[in-house]
């Protein structure tokens, strides 16, 4: 089989013309179908509805430390929401704080404060010449809209499949002061479903900042979120904060998790995780900001779920109608690209992403022609900060939302357009 680069001029142009006319066909169809975001299914929805179940108006409402969750206190969680996302995050429940239903907010918060209050007593980074970020390539976008909002520089840093480019870190870290942070997602990373090795996990525990204020944003949005059961075929990622607590290292890392994927993205629980003296420094944020976080919708989850086990076990149910999309989408761009040589992609064993790679210059127009066919994808370019791809190569395929139907159809209308615009691509080239 010939790859796309070495057909000539005249068979490139008749393979447009038949891709042309295929194109014109699915645009016939009147698609309507989104893809934009990795959102949960409304199968994925409705099997957790009966969560409030759980609760009614004859409900007992007292924790297990005896507060009754309908009044006021308890500023940093229930003990009980604790002890169930520690579990999660395999740390120590007294690392905990319990907050509101999603972790981008905490994430906001941790940068907000920064920028006007400083990391634990240090000068606020709003009051400093240059604060920059690092920022793992390709990556989530709305990290990158975080830092972004504030005017805070971003350094791309190239991703690989054992994580981000570790020398890359290490130099830029350790000889820059206004470097403040990086962003991380070390588990079936967003968009590439990469994880972290133990020996990038365990370097940058060992990192050596320039600045004191220096904190790994260290994002484990998918820590449950396995495609497959087999324990074999599941990604391990090593525990950040005790590995810094080795390392000399404790107060260097904020983690964040939630349920958000886990029961309801508008209502779960979202918690973070760090050293006892953050926490602290946290905690007179927070009563300031809160008389407190929804109590009743965190003992509503713990008496759902019960335990950490319970998670699992509803995670399971989550795979069985996650995977058989993501192998939908995998043995389609298999079917249609392999040996092509006109685009590669990952092969996650976890989280809500498929990273496509394009030809140099031609992810924009894919995502173009797909919008103009029916189907939405993610804007090329949103996974690098400020939206600029400079390879205008990577296009994050998100399968979970659409039914198994839409999803069949939305793929093959993909795999269409990067046929289309590659051919498109290479005849520019020739002239």
């Amino acid at each position: 089989m010939k790859t796309y680069q070495e057909l000539s001029k005249e068979e490139l142009l008749a393979l447009k013309a038949e891709l042309e006319k295929a194109y014109e066909e699915e645009k016939g169809k009147g698609l309507k179908l989104d893809m934009s975001r990795g959102k949960p299914s409304v199968a994925q929805l409705d099997m957790v509805m009966d969560i409030f179940d759980v609760l009614n108006s004859d409900s007992d409402m007292i924790s297990m430390e005896g507060v009754d969750v309908r009044n006021y206190g308890v500023l940093d969680g229930l003990m009980e929401a604790k002890h169930m996302m520690a579990d999660m995050m395999e740390v120590p429940a007294d690392h905990v704080i319990i907050y509101g239903n999603a972790s981008l907010n905490i994430m906001y918060d941790a940068v907000s404060s920064a920028m006007t209050h400083g990391v634990m007593g240090g000068t606020p980074w709003g009051k400093l010449d240059r604060v920059k970020f690092l920022c793992p390539v390709p990556g989530y976008d709305r990290h990158f809209s975080i830092t972004e909002y504030f005017g805070i520089e971003m350094i791309p840093v190239p991703m690989t499949p054992e994580g981000p480019d570790m020398d890359m870190v290490e130099s830029l870290v350790e000889q820059d002061d206004s470097i403040k942070g990086i962003w991380c997602v070390p588990k079936y990373s967003n968009p590439q479903g990469y994880t972290y090795s133990d020996e990038t996990v365990r370097r940058f525990a060992r990192l050596k900042p320039a600045a004191g204020d220096f904190r790994i944003f260290w994002d484990n949005a998918y820590a449950v979120h396995h495609l497959y059961d087999e324990t074999e075929q599941q990604d391990k990622v090593l525990e950040i904060l005790s590995e810094c607590e080795k390392a000399g290292n404790p107060d260097m890392v904020y983690e964040f998790a939630s349920t958000s994927k886990v029961s309801f993205s508008g209502a779960g629980v979202a918690a973070i995780a760090s050293s006892k003296r953050n926490l602290d420094c946290i905690r007179k944020t927070l009563t300031i900001q809160t008389i407190g976080y929804d109590k009743i919708n965190q003992l509503r989850h713990v008496r759902y779920f019960k335990n950490f086990d319970g998670i699992k076990a509803h995670m399971r149910k989550h795979a069985a109608l996650m995977r058989p999309k993501f192998e939908t989408v995998l043995r389609a761009l298999e079917r249609e690209l392999a040996g092509t040589g006109i685009g590669q992609w990952t092969n996650p064993r976890g989280g809500y992403f498929i990273s496509f790679e394009s030809m140099e210059g031609c992810a924009k127009a894919i995502v173009a022609k797909c919008r103009e066919a029916g189907v939405t994808l993610t804007g090329a370019g949103a996974t690098y900060p400020y939206g600029k791809d400079p390879r205008d190569s990577n296009i994050r395929i998100a399968p979970t939302y659409p039914t198994p139907e839409e999803l069949a159809m939305a793929t093959e209308l993909f795999v269409l357009c990067v046929k289309l615009v590659s051919v498109e691509k290479l005849l520019e080239q020739m002239g």
